[in-house]
């Protein structure tokens, strides 16, 4: 049976503070967790593809597209607890599935240390936490005042910024363009942006603290973990999936080819499949032999690590 889904984002209260999302579907709890800079939409595709089986929540993080700042400054612990605070909220009481693009990979990494009981899997997509290498724009932030007018909203940075996420031009289209730039223009988001970069990184990169305590307080976790790439990302660059896969080695891995930072929707049906398989193999108990198999998890091929500096603001 197929769910109908309502494309009209709602809004709920958490902790006092208004946030957005998306709701549709019945089934086992999928919650979708954007870039920095991003919002909802970039997972509207697998929201929509999802919800024929699930019950699948699309969140703006506090502090980007409809959703407010929280009452703290915005930094990978505070974004890890709301998880848990926008579960409560909106009465999710089962561990959920939890898939996060760039940022939103380390604050799914982030709840499922602090409250692993509660996740059902980690599905991890172009996931910060797992090198120091990032875009150039990214690492400006960490300045100031540079980084405060690197954000100024401006119609031709909007378009560099949508086309340096995806491989394929195509999809950096005039509406998603100026999406980008009505989000950019809201009253908060460059200081809740500029808040998460100077937590995360510098001026050299993602900073290696936390990142070394994430993945080895996420090694420990006994919680079937995806993780996927696109090998032409200019943001997080695709060698960085080799690292994941030294880091957490049962986790199930995949490289998307001449695709950029969103294959969630670069390559949207083939994400979709890979996602429910994962899933139908987890409650099996068959991801031990499914990772062996060809093709399901493999390294960067030599001479596909993207060199090029993005400038864009998502990560």
């Amino acid at each position: 049976m197929t769910a109908t889904t309502d494309p009209r984002p709602r809004h709920v209260t958490v902790n006092g503070r208004r946030v957005r999302h998306r709701v549709d579907g019945d089934g086992p709890p999928v919650v979708l967790l954007h870039g920095i800079g991003r919002t909802l939409r970039d997972f509207t595709e697998q929201h929509e593809l999802l919800a024929r089986g699930f019950r699948v929540h699309s969140v703006d993080l506090p502090g980007y597209g409809g959703s407010l700042p929280m009452a703290e400054p915005c930094t990978l612990p505070a974004l890890g607890r709301f998880v848990g605070d926008y579960l409560d909220a909106v009465g999710v009481d089962q561990p959920a599935h939890l898939v996060g693009n760039s940022l939103g990979g380390a604050v799914a990494m982030r709840f499922a240390v602090t409250e692993p009981a509660r996740v059902a899997s980690l599905v991890l997509i172009n996931s910060a936490g797992f090198g120091q290498e990032v875009a150039a724009a990214l690492r400006v932030l960490a300045l100031r005042p540079f980084g405060r007018l690197l954000l100024r909203p401006n119609r031709s940075f909007a378009r560099r910024v949508e086309r340096a996420l995806f491989h394929d031009a195509s999809f950096a289209t005039e509406e998603r363009i100026a999406y980008a730039l009505e989000v950019a223009r809201q009253p908060y988001t460059a200081r809740v942006m500029l808040e998460t970069c100077r937590d995360l990184g510098t001026v050299r990169g993602v900073r290696p603290q936390w990142r070394e305590e994430l993945l080895t307080e996420v090694s420990r976790l006994d919680v079937p973990t995806l993780i996927v790439w696109g090998d032409r990302d200019l943001i997080l660059p695709a060698g960085h999936l080799d690292a994941a896969r030294a880091r957490l080695p049962r986790a199930r891995t995949h490289l998307f080819e001449d695709c950029g930072h969103m294959p969630q929707i670069e390559r949207a049906e083939e994400f979709h499949r890979l996602l429910v398989d994962f899933w139908a193999a987890a409650e099996a108990g068959d991801l031990a032999d499914e990772a062996a198999q060809p093709g399901v998890s493999g390294s960067v091929p030599a001479g596909r690590h993207p060199q090029r500096q993005a400038v864009t603001e998502a990560g």
